[in-house]
């Protein structure tokens, strides 16, 4: 819970729920009066000397408005919820940083994950299924180097990213357009219930129940970049939504990365376009690992004694027989992190499938 008295936070959860109050008037409220509680007791005529619409501030005592701040307070009650305000302490110090950062984030699940180090991972709702096997690839081995990915839960490569993270005992963030109460898209419900159960987190500024709103989608695109160290892109058309995020990343001063692709394929194009604009290229999971050593938790090892591809040890053990992940790291000594890493160079080739949970080898 915050660090701010029952009365502050139901006076903010009710500032949250007006109409057309959006992060800038949030704040302008707040330094204006001190708090919300003091806001909300201010005549209209001083809202309106803040430029504030009377669309703002006309139903802010209104049955509807109460009602909505109650039931955001019975929510917090359940056990893994947890509202952060952006001067609360625990905040994510990262998306502090952005002058539209959100007043107030809900969040069900770990919420401590949002103060550790992430990268965004996003890119095509209608992504291929080279693709998707990529996107599933590069997180088990981020999530592996000690990084939390983060996402936004849609269908493609979004979902695949929380689902190679998952695959590896990895912790994900699930950033949402629409309300908590509001899963979207419905096919993705049970991934946001394993989300949670594994150790991950889901999050929204957005009002419990807020449905899903094209214009919402966007705004939700600035929290993915704003919580991450950078934004890697999988595959993207040039109208992408996921090109919002990269875009919002390189103003916000993160990082942006790129796979390249086909030039005969159109998901392709998105990421040549943002490598022409100054996204890093990348062709393996060291291409960002490397750029990112000092932020990993488990850093890997320096690849200078990586194996030829006729001699792979790897390669022989897979022959042999099938192995997890932690079973290929107990038979190889090698350290997970630079484990999935090559594996992920591996399946990336050809060489080698991930199975019913298992690597196997895939003859050439």
């Amino acid at each position: 819970m915050p660090s701010i008295s029952p009365a502050e936070l139901e006076a903010r959860l009710r500032l949250h729920h007006l109409p057309e109050l959006g992060p800038a008037r949030f704040r302008r409220l707040l330094e204006a009066f001190g708090s919300a509680s003091a806001a909300l007791s201010a005549p209209a005529a001083a809202w309106r000397s803040l430029g504030l619409p009377g669309a703002c501030a006309d139903p802010r005592r209104s049955p509807e408005i109460r009602d909505a701040a109650a039931h955001a307070l019975a929510w917090l009650e359940r056990p893994g919820h947890q509202v952060l305000c952006w001067d609360d302490p625990a905040y994510p110090a990262l998306l502090a940083e952005l002058s539209n950062a959100p007043p107030l984030l809900y969040i069900a699940g770990d919420a401590t994950l949002l103060e550790r180090p992430q990268l965004a991972l996003v890119g095509s709702r209608r992504a291929s299924a080279a693709g998707l096997d990529t996107a599933r690839a590069f997180a088990r081995s981020l999530a592996g180097g000690g990084f939390v990915i983060t996402s936004g839960l849609a269908l493609g490569i979004d979902g695949a990213a929380h689902q190679g993270t998952l695959e590896v005992g990895g912790a994900t963030v699930a950033v949402l357009g629409t309300g908590l109460e509001r899963i979207y898209p419905n096919r993705h419900r049970s991934l946001a219930v394993r989300i949670v159960d594994e150790g991950g987190a889901l999050v929204s500024e957005l009002p419990l129940d807020c449905p899903p709103q094209p214009a919402n989608f966007p705004r939700r695109n600035r929290i993915i970049s704003g919580l991450s160290l950078g934004v890697l892109v999988v595959e993207a058309s040039p109208s992408s939504g996921s090109l919002i995020t990269a875009r919002l990343a390189a103003e916000q001063g993160r990082e942006v990365y790129a796979i390249p692709g086909s030039i005969h394929h159109p998901g392709a194009r998105g990421c040549h376009q943002l490598i022409r604009e100054g996204a890093t290229l990348v062709e393996k999971v060291e291409d960002i690992l490397e750029a990112l050593r000092g932020w990993q938790v488990m850093p890997s090892e320096p690849q200078s004694d990586a194996p030829t591809q006729g001699d792979h040890p790897l390669l022989e053990l897979l022959r042999a027989a099938p192995y997890s992940s932690e079973g290929l790291a107990a038979a190889s000594g090698w350290e997970l992190p630079r484990l999935l890493a090559e594996l992920t160079d591996l399946e990336l080739q050809g060489r080698v499938a991930r199975e019913a949970g298992c690597w196997v080898h895939r003859q050439g």
